[in-house]
């Protein structure tokens, strides 16, 4: 049974994620994500302003007026949430953590797939998969999928991205919406990112804290790597070591960067400081202008 003050902070974003989805997103995703095609319906009369082209002239010359053929859109989707619970999402020194900013952005996708009638599943991992939610419809299934995010304890902190893809792709089988979920601090997962997104609608969302980009000037302070568990104390004040943490941030960045175009990938960036709102609905313009 979970402790009641977990089971509250659950629940608040349960109902947080619930109101994203209904309130500010709703119809941007639907736009965003469309269906697989268009399947018939049905057969109706002609009114004013319906493309001729949808005539149905065998029905009309039957009744002797103009009827259409009706579509609608095959829309039944499986969107799948790759979910990094590595070490490093434990880390957070604005409104929240990583990890919490991460079970937000799922929370809401995973409502936004139910309401429309979609499919949705998770992969948690770490070092490496750690577990597989299969794809349900259901506010109960998502209820279990955000009670995984807060509650899984994963057995090795470090990342392994080209783990969870290489799982991805040999267990989803048909065409999924895939959103991998990380703050990416890993590298040498290009080959299977590449292959991942050719099977599969994949979107990157890239999540951070302010306080990585630079290290403050702050004298003498105990790091600990929350992946490796390995203690060091350092000292802030030195220009060289400022400067060579804002070298490594930002080739990394760049790395990122130029993965995610070359691929073609969708990527979008969220940080602790601030809302998931503006960022997500970014994605979900671009996505339907492109459509």
């Amino acid at each position: 049974m979970l402790p009641e003050e977990l089971l509250k902070k659950i629940q608040g974003f349960h109902f947080k994620t619930r109101h994203l989805a209904n309130d500010l997103f709703a119809g941007q995703y639907e736009s965003a994500f469309k269906g697989r095609g268009m399947e018939f319906a049905e057969v109706r009369e002609y009114q004013p302003g319906d493309d001729i082209r949808s005539i149905d002239w065998n029905v009309s010359a039957r009744f002797a007026h103009p009827f259409v053929k009706v579509f609608h859109e095959e829309r039944e989707l499986t969107v799948m949430l790759l979910l990094d619970l590595s070490g490093s999402n434990l880390f957070g020194t604005r409104n929240k953590f990583k990890r919490e900013l991460l079970a937000e952005i799922a929370g809401m996708l995973a409502f936004l797939a139910i309401r429309t009638n979609d499919k949705v599943g998770a992969i948690l991992f770490g070092a490496r998969v750690e577990k597989y939610i299969p794809p349900k419809k259901g506010a109960s299934h998502v209820w279990r999928l955000i009670k995984d995010i807060f509650t899984y304890a994963p057995e090795d902190l470090t990342t392994d991205i080209n783990a969870a893809l290489t799982y991805l792709i040999r267990v989803v089988r048909r065409h999924a919406i895939v959103f991998l979920i990380s703050d990416c601090m890993d590298s040498g997962f290009e080959k299977t990112l590449k292959l991942a997104s050719k099977k599969h609608d994949l979107t990157v969302i890239r999540i951070s804290d302010p306080a990585e980009k630079t290290l403050p000037e702050v004298g003498l302070m105990t790091f600990r790597d929350p992946e490796s568990g390995q203690v060091a104390v350092i000292n802030t004040q030195s220009k060289a070591l400022r400067e060579k943490w804002r070298v490594a941030w930002n080739t990394h960045e760049q790395y990122l960067s130029s993965l995610f175009h070359k691929t073609g990938v969708d990527m979008v960036e969220i940080d602790t400081a601030g809302s998931v709102v503006k960022p997500m609905a970014r994605l979900f313009d671009r996505r339907k202008s492109r459509s």
